[in-house]
């Protein structure tokens, strides 16, 4: 059974409360642990998945098809280990007491926008002119 690792109570900030404080860090520490756990278990999965089914098939077809599908499941295992860099980066600023401040401007990312890319190094607005200058800039 596949849970969702991203599956949470959504929290909810008192009147008043300190951005990214001690509860909201306890939260966010959470989310990227659980998160990290899930994609090391899918990688341990994509190994025993290969190790057992690894097979030598005498058609090329079989082969070729079997050679594709590990292909498709190494492309996705880097795209998560790239994914595993980046929640550890976010643990270290949790660490450091840095989390959930845009890089480029210093300015609170939000709570919100936190728990729907727990990564998010960058606040919206900042986020959003990086993307216009790589749409026009390539």
């Amino acid at each position: 059974m596949n849970i969702d690792p991203l599956s949470f109570e959504p929290y909810k900030p008192k009147r008043g409360e300190e951005y990214m404080n001690e509860k909201q860090e306890a939260h966010f520490r959470a989310i990227l642990e659980n998160w990290r756990k899930s994609l090391m278990e899918e990688v341990d999965r994509t190994v025993h998945h290969m190790k057992d089914d690894a097979a030598n098939f005498p058609d090329p077809n079989d082969r070729a098809s079997q050679e594709t599908e590990f292909s498709i499941e190494l492309r996705t295992r880097d795209r998560e280990r790239k994914l595993l860099k980046k929640i550890n980066e976010a643990l270290d600023l949790i660490d450091a007491h840095e989390y959930g401040y845009c890089e480029s401007c210093g300015a609170e990312i939000g709570i919100r926008r936190l728990e729907a890319r727990p990564t998010a190094n960058l606040c919206i607005e900042c986020k959003t002119l990086e993307e216009i200058r790589e749409k026009n800039y390539g």
